[in-house]
């Protein structure tokens, strides 16, 4: 099981959580969220993290260009696209040895078709719910949904996921379902996670 921490701002807490070994460490560069990192203030313990943690920079309908420009002189091994961004923008950033994950806002009645110009390019899926701050709502959309998915896209679940998650995600049967996004449902503040509560769900998932 992936696990993905999102949404860290604080030095220390970086630190903290390359602890705890994630899969991927994810920070957001969408200026209007509370999240929104700035990279010199973290630059010292973005560094530190490990190498086995992948660092993930998440972006919201901002341009491949642009991308490049902002991430230019660190280190990232992923972008996570969290808007409504083209297949042309997810191959422009594959030409620079990103991998990438296009989040997608889960709702009832969400048409699964539009994925399909994503297949084969993109690395992983995240199914997130639909809300107008794209993303950090501490929602839980109906994992039903998820049943309509029959893509080859790896995917990771994502949406107000919490500590009292653990035996439904454990029970989530999906060929494509590789792993969980955790953001808001583990936190004293935005940009601020709760180390003791992320270690307790990251034992208990990956046993």
């Amino acid at each position: 099981m992936k696990i993905k921490i999102c949404g860290l701002k604080q030095s220390e807490n970086i630190q903290e959580i390359n602890e705890l070994q994630p899969d991927f460490m994810g920070f957001i560069f969408y200026p209007k969220s509370k999240r929104c990192v700035d990279l010199n203030n973290i630059s010292k313990s973005f560094q530190k993290i490990d190498d086995g943690i992948q660092k993930v920079a998440v972006f919201v309908n901002e341009t491949a260009e642009n991308i490049n420009q902002i991430l230019n002189g660190f280190d990232f091994d992923v972008i996570q696209l969290h808007g409504s961004e083209s297949p042309e923008t997810v191959k422009k950033l594959k030409s620079k040895a990103y991998q990438v994950i296009k989040a997608f806002s889960m709702k009832i009645g969400f048409d699964f078709s539009l994925l399909q110009q994503y297949q084969g390019l993109c690395d992983y899926f995240l199914f997130d719910t639909a809300t107008p701050k794209y993303g950090g709502s501490g929602i839980k959309f109906n994992w039903d949904l998820l049943k309509q998915y029959n893509g080859s896209t790896p995917f990771l679940l994502s949406g107000g996921i919490s500590i009292n998650d653990i035996n439904e995600i454990q029970n989530l049967k999906h060929p494509q379902f590789v792993g969980v996004d955790v953001n808001s449902g583990f936190e004293i503040e935005p940009g601020l996670k709760d180390i003791d509560l992320l270690e307790k769900f990251i034992k208990e998932v990956r046993r």
